[in-house]
């Protein structure tokens, strides 16, 4: 690491920088993930609330391209620090913590070398959310408040780098696809108010503590006023000027990321990244085209099942349209998540040894954000422990937001899915800080998927409806193999898309539009799924086969998760060692 990145940082004597002398031991190692952890810290202030700092609480990242070019630097000092120690010299704990930075880092330099940082936003992530950051701020003190607008007051300069970038990439070729970015306008639409309490920036000061008095509440009050009309309008005025007059006329016309010079080799590398392996395009497309057709029989199964006399496309419009499978407002469709997350705690048990101690809740998606985003997400609790996990689910249109699906998606965003997961992975002992954030991705959206699996063993999908939900729910993840590298490797169009979705999937119309799109927007993430999955199904099927009777479902959990968020091959050296250590005991 350079030295002029964190000049306050202290490093131990054995620590050697700019030799080629080879560095030995752990300590060494720890001295190196420590010293960039820091510098993480440093360049991201958003971070440090996790771990209770708020010396950040005033800033946003930087995202100047002078800022951007130093990191870039920074992050290739820090892979020279990772290559002068001999892996053979860590154990083997230390040899992965090595491996995951290393990996991440070189994936962020070829990332950054191949401009994907200059297509800079979608429609699901960008300035115009910013809002939404105040729901990870605990908001409970007037240092907080005082903070807030601090942070508002400096949002117009990261405004003015969004739009550097985005021109820096019209003049590199490298741009967002238009259907996605014609969506934006609206979006910045909402933040452009004449009256500033009709602003998503205002919420907060309508639900101030109690703690906070009469008086200093209307002093925040007031300057929050004065800080949305004159510096967050004007300055989103301009930024909406920029994406509708410059920026859109100028972005790609074609959905795929291949169609940019260089973008195939690009999307098969975002492929390596998301899944953590070699797997080619081509090969991931296939695996998708051979899921989808060994789903879909499951699925005619359970159409022949309930007795309904036409193809699988009719049942999938009936499912689409009949109003026995929908609620008819927002309220009724909140509580029925509600109902079905009460459900899914006490099942646990049976299926793991450890549980996390953090809860999570149920709570809507912001209704700015609701139309243009997917059914369900979750948000991580702070690591401080200061916020819980939150599930979030989308009430726009609850008449296109069927029933049939609400077991399996909970299942999957809350538990045994990504809370329970991530919750965990956050309580491990020992980890670096890196690793109690991983965010492989194959590892925590496969264990998602997988979890859905196990809604069968928590007493879930009795109906068969609701199995044909679960079902639809793999199909889709199979699905997301076809289309993501049909747009994007092979140049399908957003319509071929969509039709190979609706051919394939009951979901309804508006949510495959809003998937198709976010596949659009965010290249090769939704691989990651479907390639995680079967792999710890593959690794469930051999323990099972090896130890037979002797296989204990709870031990095998708490192996698989008991690493935190790992590469699938990683994973795997992990759990045959445990089906070794588990077939010598019997």
């Amino acid at each position: 690491m350079r030295m002029s990145v964190i000049s306050r940082l202290v490093l131990p004597a054995f620590f050697v920088l700019n030799t080629g002398t080879a560095l030995a031991s752990d300590e060494s190692l720890d001295a190196v993930i420590s010293n960039h952890w820091d510098w993480v810290l440093e360049q991201y202030p958003e971070y440090r609330r996790e771990y209770g700092d708020m010396s950040g609480n005033q800033s946003w990242t930087d995202l100047s391209a002078e800022v951007l070019e130093r990191r870039n630097e920074d992050t290739k000092a820090f892979i020279d620090d990772l290559d002068r120690i001999d892996p053979a010299s860590l154990s083997e704990t230390a040899q992965l913590n090595q491996r995951m930075l290393k990996t991440s880092l070189q994936e962020e330099v070829e990332s950054y070398e191949s401009g994907l940082h200059l297509i800079a936003l979608n429609m699901r992530s960008g300035p115009q959310h910013r809002y939404t950051m105040v729901e990870r701020l605990p908001m409970a003190t007037e240092t907080d408040y005082v903070d807030w607008l601090a942070r508002l007051g400096n949002l117009p300069v990261q405004l003015a780098q969004y739009q550097a970038l985005l021109q820096a990439g019209v003049d590199r070729e490298r741009t967002q696809a238009r259907i996605i970015i014609e969506r934006v306008p609206n979006q910045l639409g909402a933040l452009i108010v004449d009256n500033p309490e009709d602003s998503p920036f205002w919420g907060v000061f309508e639900t101030m503590p109690a703690s906070i008095s009469a008086e200093t509440a209307a002093d925040l009050k007031s300057s929050a006023r004065v800080i949305i009309t004159e510096q967050l309008t004007p300055a989103y005025v301009e930024f909406k000027r920029f994406i509708e007059e410059e920026y859109l006329p100028k972005t790609r016309a074609r959905p795929g990321i291949g169609t940019l010079p260089g973008g195939k080799a690009v999307y098969a590398m975002l492929a390596r990244h998301f899944t953590t392996t070699d797997m080619t395009p081509e090969e991931i497309h296939n695996i998708g085209l051979s899921e989808v057709a060994r789903i879909r029989g499951e699925m005619e199964a359970v159409i022949e099942e309930v007795g309904f006399d036409g193809d699988i496309n009719a049942f999938n419009d009936f499912l689409r349209t009949d109003p026995q499978f929908y609620y008819e407002t927002a309220e009724e469709l909140l509580e029925g998540y509600q109902a079905v997350s009460k459900r899914l705690d006490p099942e646990l048990v049976k299926l793991f040894g450890k549980l996390p101690r953090m809860p999570y809740g149920v709570r809507p998606i912001a209704p700015e954000l609701a139309p243009d985003t997917t059914t369900a997400f979750y948000m991580r609790p702070a690591l401080d422990g200061s916020r819980p996990g939150w599930y979030y689910v989308n009430l726009y249109k609850p008449e296109v937001r069927p029933k049939y699906e609400m077991e399996v998606l909970s299942v999957h965003e809350s538990v045994p899915g990504h809370h329970l997961q991530i919750a965990l992975a956050q309580e491990i002992e020992g980890l670096p800080e890196f690793r109690r954030n991983s965010s492989v991705t194959a590892f925590i959206e496969g264990w998602g998927l997988y979890s859905e699996r196990l809604g069968y063993d928590m007493g879930l999908y009795k109906d068969p409806y609701s199995r044909y939900g679960q079902l639809i729910y793999d199909m889709w993840r199979a699905v997301r193999l076809v289309v993501d590298t049909g747009i994007h490797y092979f140049g399908w169009s957003r319509q071929e898309a969509i039709d190979y979705f609706k051919d394939n999937a009951a979901k309804t119309e508006a949510d495959i539009i809003n998937e198709i799109d976010r596949y659009i927007g965010w290249p090769g993430q939704a691989l990651a799924y479907k390639i995680g999955q079967l792999k710890m199904l593959e690794l469930r099927a051999r323990a099972e086969d090896e130890l037979g009777d002797r296989f204990d479902i709870r031990a095998f959990h708490d192996e698989l998760l008991g690493a935190g968020a790992i590469p699938l091959d990683a994973l795997e050296t992990r759990m045959n060692q445990w089906i070794t250590a588990e077939k010598a005991k019997l």
